[in-house]
C-alpha cells in the first residue's frame, strides 16, 4: 500500500472538485436548461421540477461558482435571468457525453436527440486535440502530478 493512501488523506482529484461545484442532480438540470436558453427562474423550476428553495441554492451556488451568471432584467420586484459564463459553456460537452450514456443505457427511446450542423444526429465523441483521435481507455495512461499516489489498488 502507498504511503498517500494509507494516510487516510484523499487522492487529490479535479473530479470530486468538480462534482463539489456541479454534482447535485439539479445543477446538472440547471444546466441544461441554462444551455438551452431557458434563463428565468421560474421556467427552469417547471422545467426540472425542483423544489423552490432548492433551485434557488443551486443556482447561487453556480453563480458563486462562476459557472453562470446574474443578469437583472425587472427592478421591482427584481428579478433576474441566469446565462452560462464561458466556464459554464465549457461544460456542454459533459453534458452531451451524459445524456449519450443514459441514450445508451436507460432510455428506451431517446427524449432529444441533437443535429449537428452538417445533418447528421450528433454522437459525442471525445477526440485527443493533438492526434485527432478519438479516446479509447485502452488508450489512456494515468500520470500522476501529486507525488505519492499510484494507480495501483491497495492491498
Amino acid at each position: 500500500m502507498d504511503v498517500m493512501a494509507s494516510s487516510g488523506i484523499p487522492r487529490p482529484c479535479s473530479i470530486a472538485d468538480t462534482l463539489g461545484v456541479i454534482g447535485e442532480k439539479y445543477s446538472l438540470l440547471v444546466l441544461r436548461e441554462v444551455l438551452f436558453g431557458v434563463n428565468r427562474f421560474d421556467s427552469i423550476v417547471r422545467n426540472i421540477g425542483a423544489p423552490r428553495d432548492v433551485l434557488a441554492a443551486r443556482l447561487r451556488r453556480l453563480a458563486d461558482a462562476g459557472v453562470l451568471e446574474k443578469k437583472l432584467y425587472n427592478e421591482r420586484p427584481a428579478r433576474y435571468e441566469y446565462h452560462a459564463t464561458a466556464v459554464g459553456r465549457e461544460l456542454r460537452p459533459v453534458l452531451l457525453m451524459l445524456k449519450e450514456w443514459g441514450d445508451r443505457h436507460l432510455a428506451d427511446v431517446p427524449p432529444l436527440v441533437w443535429e449537428h450542423s452538417c445533418g447528421a444526429d450528433l454522437d459525442p465523441a471525445i477526440m485527443c486535440r493533438a492526434c485527432g483521435e478519438q479516446v479509447r481507455t485502452a488508450d489512456l495512461t494515468p500520470r500522476f502530478q501529486v507525488p505519492g499516489w499510484t494507480a495501483q489498488g491497495a492491498s
